[in-house]
């Protein structure tokens, strides 16, 4: 939620202006809520001190310390950081303190709508495009010169004013102290649709990572369509890790070749091919210079049926997944030494190596039950995970079964986070557990 909003005393039901009397946080009385965002609540609040209206953002200090022993400490040192930056295009920060178990952040106030809002009236022209990502992206700059990443660049976290349509960028450097480590079904540290790769799959990032960002609005801005989309979470991140969106001038006709190839280079998966965000603001104001007229992107029509679509969408991360089950798979089979197969009568029979036995004595002996095993004296020269297992053993058979099934739940925790996450790193240690298990047992079955 950003610090703006469309509330004010004037459209606020008395009742609902009722429930906040007499409520302050620190200092400041609380005039009404806002909304809900990432961090808690947002409320419009008064500064007694200054007769100031700002916005509150609010969160729980149990919330943070969840998210591991310093996130307090660095919660307030990333927002004092953030309130260093002094910029027409950033969010002013005021005041960072705690009260009443929770940490406040006291910004200002900013009347207006988000990007969010504008975009989803309809197409921009492409003046209001250039003119706002130039403005989005000297903010960045700015940040970035002053060592401060935002990391969620999106329609939502820009503020347009009602001074002369002037943008504002808000929760600077602060949005991925939250929820940074708890991260749940279907939610994501950053917004997924807007995510550099690097940052989906959990690696470090530097303000290249913004740059991606403010490319994926970029794109929305001129086509009305998402750079990154699909059905699922999985897809989403698979897209933006794995494929380019369909081209500009694809969606957009007209588009001049110069701004295409700029665009380009910010969603460019190597951080190291995008422009800086100085860089990429000598090459907007460039652009905006000799930019001609262009219409706005036809009304989106649904040209591909829902059944395609879905097809269409699902079948990377279907494909996906089938590979890395059956790599898992091949795997085990390859890994596992198999257990030998029965003849059908000792004398003359073929081995799984294709021998007569009568041709390899050496190489067998005849074990109770008419079954032909490995002679000791050859399988003890293999290691022991080369060595045949004996046959119709129920609690080995167990024991590979579960290294299967974890296996697969591995492949399918991967397709959601990284290797990083917690619940990729149990199953690791329960399958090196189940591997040792098995070894070891193995070695007393020979030994007995």
């Amino acid at each position: 939620m950003p610090c703006g909003g469309r509330s004010s005393s004037a459209n606020v039901e008395p009742q609902a202006r009722d429930a906040f009397a007499n409520m302050t946080i620190g200092r400041y009385e609380i005039l009404d809520e806002i909304g809900q965002g990432a961090m808690g609540t947002v409320y419009r609040a008064r500064d007694p001190m200054i007769e100031r209206v700002v916005a509150i953002k609010t969160v729980s200090i149990a919330l943070l310390q969840q998210e591991g022993a310093d996130a307090e400490a660095r919660f307030l040192r990333e927002a004092q950081s953030a309130g260093r930056l002094s910029h027409p295009n950033i969010v002013t920060i005021y005041d960072v303190s705690e009260a009443d178990g929770l940490a406040y952040i006291a910004m200002e106030y900013l009347p207006g709508k988000t990007l969010r809002d504008i975009m989803n009236q309809g197409p921009m022209p492409l003046d209001l495009i250039l003119d706002t990502i130039t403005q989005m992206a000297e903010a960045l700059a700015f940040a970035h010169e002053h060592g401060v990443i935002h990391r969620d660049i999106k329609p939502a976290n820009v503020v347009i004013t009602r001074q002369h349509g002037r943008i504002k960028l808000t929760d600077f450097g602060i949005a991925h102290l939250v929820n940074s480590n708890h991260t749940q079904t279907g939610q994501m540290l950053g917004s997924p649709r807007y995510m550099s790769p690097e940052q989906a799959m959990g690696r470090v990032i530097d303000g290249r990572s913004d740059i991606f960002s403010l490319g994926a609005v970029l794109y929305e801005m001129l086509t009305g369509q998402y750079a990154f989309d699909g059905e699922s979470l999985p897809t989403i991140i698979y897209r933006v890790i794995s494929e380019m969106p369909v081209p500009v001038e694809v969606v957009r006709p007209a588009t001049p070749a110069s701004l295409t190839q700029l665009l380009a280079s910010m969603l460019s998966k190597n951080p190291e091919v995008r422009p800086d965000a100085n860089m990429l603001v000598n090459s907007l104001h460039a652009l905006a210079t000799h930019a001609p007229a262009l219409p706005p992107p036809p009304p989106q029509v649904d040209r591909i049926s829902h059944p395609l679509r879905l097809l269409a969408f699902t079948t990377p991360v279907a494909v996906f997944l089938l590979v890395g089950v059956s790599i898992i798979v091949i795997e085990h089979f390859i890994d596992t030494p198999q257990e030998p197969q029965a003849p059908s009568a000792l004398p003359g029979s073929v081995d799984l190596r294709g021998l007569q036995m009568s041709q390899a004595p050496q190489l067998w002996i005849e074990k109770s039950g008419g079954q032909a095993v490995p002679a000791r004296a050859e399988t003890d020269r293999l290691p022991f995970s080369d060595r045949p297992a004996p046959p119709a053993d129920a609690y080995l058979e167990g024991l590979d079964k579960k290294q299967v099934e974890l296996r697969i739940k591995r492949t399918e925790l991967l397709l959601k986070y990284t290797k990083q996450h917690p619940d990729v790193r149990n199953v690791d240690r329960e399958l090196e557990q189940l591997s040792t298990e098995r070894r070891a047992y193995l070695k007393r079955q020979r030994t007995d």
